[in-house]
């Protein structure tokens, strides 16, 4: 078992120190304008050489802290969680494998070496949701990888389309080849990339399917790696992102991601399910902020949201433990009673994903929203960005008023226990972090600071649409039987919006079933009907008759066979006669 913590530990270890040095040098790389890019020839054979390149700036730096804060954490949590794990050993390497994939992706300014971190993360991510082996996590573990192999798809095409350019270092061509019919081509296939990655609608059915995974996973991939490499590379490609009609598409998709995930979360019980489709919310956020041409706002939005995500998983966690494995809200409660400092990190992580003003999430979320007012944009993004900021408000006030203030539900109050400490000490870095980091990061990321002069209303605006789905959030919580059962009147309604629009049945029964059964009428009325009878097994039934009533006729009687003999003579002669 020492063993076993001795791996969690050095782990831990390894990737707080890593940290620590990006940190210090992301300080020193902004406060000089500095950016690195370095070479390293692998192979050089006549004039065939293979290249290594990576690209330290402050961006990539400052991502790959966050993303090895994080997964220190997620690693010192993971040797309490997985305690009673047989193969601890071998859920930490995957989990390193995640993590080096994602710092691949990170610092690659070439298309090569993004694609295997790109595929690396699809690939462990597939293992990792699988880890419980059972039927569940087999078809999550299967519609996350195929749904991501249609980005890896893009990424194999944009390769095959950069041949044409002498390398495939994307970040040489940026700036000169903007109105290059290719080069919107390319960032095209950067945008669908990104939408399978980032969850985007068609594509967001595997997201909430990926909570199949063990919760460490789940807070890992959710926050800061397998999520947002979609909208980190679109970051990356941003100069691309020219004016072209699949940049509005793609920002009504999003806008629409944003406000289904929020609806969808409204009327969903389960607990990891709902903080997913949180994550997925945001997505939207993001992606529809940097479609608008706010690169360094959505980037600033994905390293404050990464932070307070996990913690929540984090939280999730402890509390599917201390519930003895039942994720239902609707069996929780009171629970503030029993485990008081997993219900504070909760909360706060909770309200920072409001944007309760000064907590991390605040920072991005309402320079976001005020940039979203002086943009000029139509009536329909702005509803959909500001109903979605409510929806937030509403599943997280509904989330707390199950698991803190309502009376606890479960039958038997015997799985209570003390709080872990391993656990409290990992949620209590992120905790700090979900409070300091939006200040930080605002002071650190933008040179000057953003004054956004609007009218009042405009201004409170934010403000106006949080209380408006607190109220309601609380309003739907304190429901009682009569009021529920009118929900009833609007069954299909509630089931349309509940299954996320039906998303996973196109995603997944939608299409396997129609492709089942053709392939099984396949099977039936070819495979095993007509090419078998006209086939292999016909003839041979054929011939084997044939020769059995052959045999059967020179084995038994002599008289028949030279009545036979006879009538073929007769035959033959006949031929010869109507020949001449």
């Amino acid at each position: 078992m020492n063993k076993m913590f001795s791996l969690c530990f050095l782990s831990f270890f390894f990737l707080f120190f890593f940290m620590l040095i990006n940190f210090f040098m992301m300080i020193y790389f902004i406060m000089n304008n500095m950016l690195i890019f370095m070479e390293w020839e692998l192979i050089s054979f006549n004039s065939f050489n293979i290249v290594f390149s990576i690209l330290l700036d402050w961006m990539s730096l400052l991502f790959m802290m966050f993303v090895l804060l994080i997964s220190s954490s997620v690693i010192y949590y993971s040797k309490s969680y997985m305690h009673s794990e047989m193969n601890l050993n071998r859920f930490i390497i995957l989990v390193l494998l995640f993590i080096l994939s994602m710092i691949l992706l990170i610092i690659s300014p070439n298309i090569i070496s993004i694609l295997l971190g790109w595929d690396g993360l699809g690939l462990v991510s597939y293992c990792l949701v699988i880890y419980y082996q059972n039927l569940k996590s087999y078809n999550a573990g299967m519609l996350t990888v195929l749904s991501n192999r249609i980005g890896d798809i893009f990424i194999l095409m944009i390769i095959s389309w950069m041949m044409n350019y002498g390398s495939w270092n994307y970040i040489f061509y940026l700036n000169f080849m903007k109105n290059d019919y290719e080069m919107e081509m390319i960032s095209m296939m950067i945008m669908l990339a990104a939408m399978t990655k980032s969850a985007q609608i068609p594509f967001s059915s595997w997201l909430p399917a990926a909570m199949a995974a063990p919760t460490p996973v789940s807070a890992l991939v959710h926050s800061s790696t397998l999520v947002t490499a979609g909208v980190y590379l679109l970051i990356r490609f941003n100069n691309l992102l020219i004016d072209m009609f699949f940049l509005k598409f793609l920002l009504l998709l999003s806008g629409l991601t944003m406000f289904m995930a929020g609806v969808a979360a409204n009327y969903e019980f389960d607990l990891k399910k709902i903080i997913a489709l949180s994550t997925l919310s945001q997505l939207g956020l993001m992606m529809s902020i940097l479609m608008m041409g706010f690169p360094d706002l959505a980037f600033f939005h994905l390293l404050t949201h990464a932070m307070f995500k996990a913690l929540l998983f984090m939280c999730a966690g402890v509390i599917i433990h201390m519930m003895n494995d039942n994720q239902d809200i609707r069996l929780m409660g009171g629970i503030s009673v029993y485990i008081p400092l997993t219900s504070l990190c909760m909360n706060i992580s909770n309200l920072s994903l409001c944007g309760i003003p000064f907590l991390s999430g605040f920072y991005s979320k309402d320079l976001i929203l005020e940039m979203l007012m002086l943009s000029n944009l139509n009536i329909l993004v702005f509803f959909l960005f500001y109903f979605s900021t409510g929806l937030t408000m509403f599943y997280t006030i509904r989330l707390l008023m199950y698991l803190m203030i309502n009376d606890y539900n479960l039958f038997s109050i015997y799985n209570l226990y003390d709080e872990d400490f391993v656990m409290l000490k990992s949620m209590f870095i992120l905790l700090m972090m979900s409070v300091i980091s939006g200040s930080m990061l605002s002071w650190m990321i933008f040179s000057y600071p953003y004054m956004i002069y609007l009218p009042l209303h405009l201004k409170l605006m934010v403000l106006y649409v949080s209380f408006m789905g607190l109220f309601m959030g609380y309003i739907i919580s304190s429901m009682k039987i009569y009021s529920l059962n009118k929900f009833l009147k609007t069954y299909e309604l509630s089931l349309f919006l509940c299954l996320m629009w039906f998303m996973p049945n196109l995603s997944t029964y939608g299409l396997n079933y129609n492709f089942l059964n053709f392939s099984q009428n396949l099977l039936k009325n070819i495979d095993m009907g007509w090419s078998e009878l006209y086939s292999g097994q016909g003839m041979y039934n054929i011939i084997k008759n044939y020769s059995i009533f052959n045999n059967i006729i020179q084995m038994n009687n002599l008289k028949i066979y030279l009545f036979s003999f006879i009538i073929w003579m007769m035959f033959f002669m006949f031929i010869m006669l109507l020949n001449n």
